[in-house]
């Protein structure tokens, strides 16, 4: 289940709804995006019936199914699917299956079932008390799911493992976080997460709390841990910001920067000394082209996020807009390519030609 360490782009913590669901008389379907493990005390009781951690629809007395419609936090290519029926042991759904939808804009519940949806995982069963996963094998980004339980029952988690995948129409390209999470950039590699994945570094917002940071294990030996992001695109990183919020005696006591330029990497910011609890914000020289960055601590412990301001080169810019564009699915293509002044012949003819290696003139 490799496709598990990739982030959940449908949680809420990084901005993830329900946006309907057909029934939730049970439990709220809210519950199927939190970020935390579904939790279970045996007899407490409210005015429905024993209260679950999870999404619980009605005993059904009719033949159909049950549905939840979730828009993804972080739109993408997804990997992986997880349906979690954790403590749902008697009133679990025997089967499910998945659907993906790319919607322009912020749809309605009603307007996204007139929707094309497509299959992401079919009918396929699942077993009780279980995290019951699926690896997806489709290269679309995506910007909803839709989650069909049958007959009906009780679900505790829906977890969508992918690859984010930025709208660059969203995005000023020469201001922005180059290792934001939301604008495509990952995790590369790293010494130890022990406590916790260093996704959470260049996730979305603020960590609310220590374990929404990256924390290494003690060390014991005279190294030092490092994490590497892969940067939304090559660009020059001109301000870092590196965020030890909540670690109080567990804060790295120093930190550097180096940044990958071609084969060669190139320092950005020397080894510095930090504080615990704190937001340091350093300017830095600029002029490195780097494609990635690489946080050393020292001598470990943990930071809350990592932000890297600057702007993209020619060269980051075109990849990130052809990622995107190579991406969507062939209706949304027509549609932003007609929108940016193509004949309808000519975006047709333009999405059947993906996967594009430069960008069209019109979106320059």
């Amino acid at each position: 289940m490799d496709f598990a360490a990739l982030p959940d782009l449908a949680s809420r913590r990084v901005g993830g709804s329900v946006l309907w669901a057909n029934d939730e008389l049970f439990a709220e379907k809210e519950n199927l995006i939190r970020p935390t493990e579904a939790v279970y005390q045996p007899a407490t009781f409210g005015h429905k019936g024993q209260i679950y951690d999870g999404w619980e629809t009605r005993r059904r007395r009719e033949p159909g199914v049950d549905q939840a419609v979730v828009r993804l936090g972080l739109p993408g290519v997804v990997r992986g699917i997880v349906v979690d029926t954790a403590f749902f042991t008697g009133n679990y759904p025997p089967f499910c299956w998945v659907e993906a939808a790319a919607v322009e804009g912020y749809p309605s519940p009603v307007e996204l079932s007139e929707v094309d949806w497509q299959p992401l995982v079919p009918r396929s069963p699942l077993l009780g008390n279980t995290k019951n996963p699926f690896e997806v094998d489709d290269p679309q980004r995506y910007t909803h799911v839709r989650l069909t339980i049958d007959p009906d029952g009780g679900v505790a988690r829906l977890r969508v493992h992918g690859t984010p995948v930025a709208d660059p129409r969203l995005l000023d390209l020469a201001s922005l976080d180059l290792a934001a999470l939301a604008n495509g950039a990952s995790i590369d590699s790293c010494s130890n997460m022990f406590y916790s994945s260093p996704a959470n570094l260049i996730s979305p917002g603020f960590a609310a709390v220590m374990g929404e940071g990256w924390e290494t294990a003690r060390r014991r030996d005279d190294a030092n841990d490092w994490v590497t992001v892969r940067l939304a695109g090559q660009g020059v990183v001109r301000l870092a910001e590196l965020d030890t919020t909540h670690f109080k005696g567990n804060a790295p006591g120093w930190a550097s920067l180096s940044g990958l330029v071609g084969d060669e990497w190139a320092t950005l910011l020397p080894k510095t000394r930090l504080q615990p609890d704190t937001r340091h914000l350093f300017r830095l020289a600029g002029g490195a082209e780097v494609t990635h960055v690489r946080m050393d601590v020292y001598p470990d412990g943990g930071m809350a996020r990592l932000r890297l301001h600057g702007a993209l080169t020619d060269a980051g810019r075109r990849d990130l807009v052809l990622s995107w564009l190579n991406r969507l699915p062939v209706a949304n293509v027509v549609t932003v390519m007609t929108e940016a002044g193509l004949s309808e012949a000519d975006a047709v003819a333009l999405a059947a030609a993906r996967p594009l290696d430069d960008v069209p003139v019109v979106l320059r």
